[in-house]
């Protein structure tokens, strides 16, 4: 009788939370209502109705989590290519830049690279309707795209090109987002499979491809790379675990506010290998799905992690219908990986006063071990097992990146330039560098000179704290000049890192994803060390054993 009255008294305040919540929504919602039909009734000009609402749910969601996102009837093809991984249309992405939107890459074998559309491209009119300086990509985006077979003209005016007016007529057509753009195994007998992102044929075709490579003679062992990937589909991630696991092994469980949010994920096909060594490449850019199978691998002691830490996200998405055809996908669960650790990083029920979402401390996180006995951790994704540190941008970098100038040089270049012959060869030659430098304007190329922000907080901290003598002045101002910012001597110093840049952007423009892999890979650091992991069996075993 105890035990009866001591559940009830926890279970009965927690229902009447729970009323009262639910009562407080409803009045809310009645308040919103009633706002809604005196405007509509009132309000002095008629108003727009679908902007003002589509506004208004994206400004709900938005407070929830970043995950959490409406999809009209008429707009929903993001989560369609997201899903299926296909979409119609001209399989070209655009930028929205000053008051232009332009084309930054139309991809290969695609109807606007097919037609001759370029990077750089300003886009003047779609089907004759102008372009006009307050539409935002997605409007554009959404003119671009159709059904599969329709007919489409663009005219764009072409930077640093005599005939800048052209005009484009081509045809629509279904655009596949391939995942698995590329896959090799080189000489030593290591595999390399670099994938992209999770849609519904990830799984099929990394299965193929791993298939594959089983059967090349010398196989020593296969690298997934998974950085900038972003994740997709959860079950096909359980999918590509199962390749490498026995069946029936637990890759992770769900659980949410609804019981059928409580879900265990198995894998349910027969592996391709459960002893051929594995590698997973991480880094900040690698999220959701892609975490899943490199946390779950990883307390499986079943691949080795290498790279930078991961994105964090540990929360499961779910797309529910609405009236009139209308979508939403909601954030319905979180996800734990074999050890029982959630990886999400941060918490968007509880805000810092800036309104971002805190952050767990690394003091905070809890300790958790893999099945060899390892030691991993929650709170803030997955933490390689050989970190190596991605090169850091600075701020000129930085900016050269952002603000298009190596975009907007290689664009003058592939207009005045051949293709080259040979694939393998370097692009940016001791000439190509110069002319980049002559291409910066001073006048408008704008970045953080640390320097010069240094001295200002220096001199300014000075005043404040009665240190600001004639002395002291005289001394910061000598500071000052021998640490001048000179732009010609910071793109000189940061040679090295502007030339892999350009050789990016050049090679990009003309060469496949097969190319650019072959050209990239022998410098990648990241790369090389998984490699050099695989081709050490010793230290492949050692770095998955318990600690003695």
């Amino acid at each position: 009788m105890k035990k009866i009255i001591l559940i009830l008294a926890i279970i009965l305040p927690m229902m009447a939370a729970a009323r009262s919540q639910n009562a407080e929504f409803a009045r809310k919602l009645q308040t919103f209502n009633a706002i809604v039909k005196e405007l509509n009734t009132n309000y002095v000009d008629t108003l727009q109705a679908t902007v003002l609402m589509d506004n208004t749910i994206d400004a709900l969601l938005s407070q929830i989590d970043p995950y959490t996102e409406y999809f009209p009837a008429d707009n929903q093809e993001e989560l369609q290519s997201l899903t299926e991984g296909k979409y119609a249309g001209i399989g070209a992405t655009i930028l929205k830049r000053d008051k232009n939107v332009i084309i930054t890459d139309p991809r290969w074998d695609t109807p606007s690279r097919n037609a001759g559309l370029r990077a750089g491209d300003v886009i003047l009119r779609i089907n004759g309707e102008p372009v006009t300086e307050d539409m935002d990509v997605s409007e554009v985006s959404r003119r671009l795209r159709g059904n599969a077979g329709t007919d489409i003209e663009i005219d764009v005016r072409r930077p640093y090109t005599e005939d800048s007016l052209l005009t484009f007529r081509f045809v629509r057509a279904d655009i596949k987002v391939d995942p698995l753009p590329y896959y090799s195994v080189d000489s030593t007998g290591v595999g390399y499979i670099a994938l992209t992102t999770f849609n519904e044929s990830t799984a099929r075709q990394v299965r193929s491809a791993v298939s594959e490579m089983l059967a090349t003679p010398g196989l020593k062992g296969i690298v997934i790379d998974l950085r900038g990937n972003g994740g997709g589909l959860l079950e096909s991630a359980v999918q590509l675990v199962g390749n490498f696991v026995p069946r029936g092994t637990e890759v992770l469980r769900t659980q949410g506010r609804s019981a059928r949010e409580q879900r265990i994920y198995k894998t349910t096909a027969a592996p391709l290998s459960t002893d051929v060594p594995l590698v997973i490449l991480t880094n900040g850019g690698t999220a959701s799905s892609s975490e899943i199978v490199a946390g779950s691998l990883q307390d499986m002691d079943r691949a080795v992690i290498i790279g930078s830490r991961s994105f964090g996200k540990g929360l499961v998405q779910t797309a529910r219908p609405l009236p009139f055809g209308d979508l939403v996908k909601i954030t319905t669960a979180k996800y734990y990986i074999p050890s029982g650790r959630l990886i999400q990083a941060l918490d968007y029920s509880r805000r810092n006063e800036d309104g971002s979402p805190q952050r767990m401390p690394d003091s905070l996180t809890n300790k958790f071990l893999t099945r060899a006995g390892r030691t991993v951790r929650d709170g803030g994704g997955i933490a390689p097992d050989i970190e190596v540190s991605q090169t850091e941008t600075n701020r000129l970098m930085y900016n050269i990146v952002s603000g298009l100038w190596s975009f907007d040089y290689t664009n003058r270049y592939v207009a005045t330039n051949p293709a080259p012959t040979d694939p393998t060869a370097p692009l940016v030659t001791d000439s190509i560098f110069a002319d980049f430098k002559a291409f910066i304007d001073p006048a408008r190329f704008q970045y953080d000179k640390q320097c010069e922000i240094g001295i200002d907080y220096l001199r300014d901290a000075a005043k404040k704290e009665g240190y600001m003598t004639d002395s002291v002045a005289a001394a910061i101002n000598a500071l000052e000049a021998l640490l001048k910012h000179d732009l010609n001597h910071d793109l000189d110093l940061n040679r090295d890192k502007i030339v892999d840049e350009l050789e990016s952007e050049i090679a990009a423009r003309y060469f496949r994803e097969d190319v650019l892999a072959g050209r990239e890979l022998p410098d990648d650091e990241v790369y090389q060390t998984a490699r050099s992991v695989i081709l050490d069996p010793d230290r492949y075993r050692t770095l998955l054993s318990a600690p003695k």
